[in-house]
């Protein structure tokens, strides 16, 4: 069998995907199978302040950062992550020669886990509250029957959230996380988590602090800050799954996926304490 690659791409600000998007190309070309896994948060933000409905954000006590996502907010949510970023790396892909199928994680009931029925937050004021009318979740459970049956038949999936709760309703789930998920029902060989940081760094506001590879789990915990806590669970819970390798890297430069493969970035690897 193949090699089987699940690759993250980024949808914050400053992301380009088209080099990832070319390498993608040529590593499907040569006999890679590869699932790629987008966001498009940056896209969700500039549509929501063109339709009046500034996007909110809700940290939890632990630090954990996510979109506020009501039911009007969701269905912007949509328009961005399944419609203009899913269907325009699609047509870049297939424009590649590449026979790319865009999905969101409710096609097929792709993606599916449990919504939250309750979110804490800390409010501007440092007080703790209670939401519980937020439509987010995780993924708790992966068609990877149905991804198989595509990639066997030369297809490459491009998937992007919302996923879908045991209730039958869209939710708003963490890209990163989702692509772990997928990576470990697939038994991908490696995953790559690639945004618009070059991974876990030390020192937030110092790139020469990468933390390169990852001896113990444990400093790279306490280093993330902010979403890179959802990339570091992501890529516990994908080794955990038997992913032989994560790596956290840059979506940047002229070859940013054979840079994460070559080490590049943040590199999980076997058993790490």
């Amino acid at each position: 069998m193949s090699e089987l690659i699940v690759i993250k791409i980024g949808g914050g600000e400053g992301i380009k995907p088209d080099a990832a998007l070319g390498e993608i190309a040529g590593l499907v070309r040569a006999g890679v199978r590869v699932v790629l896994v987008h966001g498009g948060s940056h896209e969700t933000n500039i549509l929501s302040e063109k339709l009046g409905r500034p996007p909110t954000f809700i940290t939890s006590p632990s630090g954990h950062t996510s979109r506020r996502t009501d039911r009007e907010t969701l269905k912007i949510f949509e328009m961005a992550y399944c419609g203009k970023v899913n269907k325009g790396i699609v047509e870049t892909l297939r424009r590649a020669g590449v026979d790319a199928v865009g999905l969101s994680g409710i096609d097929a009931g792709l993606w599916t886990g449990k919504r939250k029925s309750a979110i804490r937050s800390v409010d501007a004021d440092g007080r703790t509250v209670v939401i519980r009318d937020d439509l987010s979740g995780r993924v708790e459970r992966v068609d990877d029957r149905f991804l198989r049956l595509l990639l066997d038949d030369g297809r490459t999936p491009v998937l992007t959230p919302p996923a879908m709760s045991d209730e039958g309703v869209a939710m708003n789930v963490d890209a990163d996380r989702a692509a772990a998920a997928t990576a470990a029902a697939l038994g991908a060989d490696e995953l790559l988590l690639l945004s618009n940081v070059p991974g876990v760094l030390r020192d937030p506001e110092d790139r020469s602090s990468l933390i390169e590879t990852v001896s113990s789990l444990d400093e790279v915990r306490r280093a993330a800050k902010g979403r890179m806590k959802n990339k570091v669970l992501g890529a516990e819970e994908a080794l955990s799954g038997g992913v032989g390798r994560v790596v956290i890297g840059s979506a940047s430069g002229a070859s940013p996926v054979a840079d994460a493969r070559s080490g590049c970035g943040t590199v999980f690897e076997g058993a790490i304490a």
